[in-house]
C-alpha cells in the first residue's frame, strides 16, 4: 500500500492506494485542473460547486464510456458469432468440395473405362472383319 499527498485546488489530501504515487499525482493533477477550470469560468462559484459540478461531468464521461465498451462487448461477440459461423460454413464448403473431387475422379474413372471399352470394340470389329 503506497502512502500519497495530494493537492487538488490548493487543498492537501492524504491518501494510501495501491496505485503508483506518480499515477496518483498525475491524477490529481487533472482534478485539480479541472475543478480550477470552473471555478475560473464562472464569476461566483465555490470550490466545493466547482467540485460536484466536474464530479457530474467525470461520472457522465464514465457511464457514457462503461455504455460505449459494452456495445463494442455486444459487437465483439457477434464477430466472434459470425466467424465461427463462416469457419462451420468454410468447413462444410472443403467438406463439399472434396466430395465433388472425389465423384470427379470416379467419373474420370468411368469416362477412361467407356473410352478403352470403345476402342477395344473398334478393335474387335477391325479384327473381326479381317477375318
Amino acid at each position: 500500500m503506497n502512502r500519497v499527498k495530494v493537492t487538488i485546488s490548493g487543498k492537501e489530501y492524504p491518501l494510501q492506494t495501491n496505485e503508483s504515487p506518480e499515477y496518483i499525482m498525475g491524477v490529481a493533477r487533472q482534478l485539480s485542473k479541472k475543478i480550477d477550470t470552473v471555478v475560473e469560468s464562472s464569476d461566483n462559484i465555490s470550490t466545493s460547486a466547482a467540485t460536484t459540478l466536474v464530479a457530474l461531468s467525470l461520472l457522465d464521461e464514465l457511464e457514457k464510456a462503461n455504455a460505449n465498451i459494452d456495445n463494442i462487448r455486444t459487437q465483439i461477440r457477434e464477430y466472434v458469432d459470425e466467424a465461427g459461423k463462416a469457419r462451420a460454413d468454410r468447413d462444410a464448403a472443403l467438406k463439399q468440395i472434396k466430395a465433388l473431387e472425389d465423384e470427379i475422379n470416379v467419373l474420370k474413372g468411368d469416362i477412361e473405362l467407356l473410352r478403352l471399352s470403345s476402342k477395344l470394340d473398334e478393335n474387335q470389329m477391325q479384327f473381326g472383319e479381317e477375318e
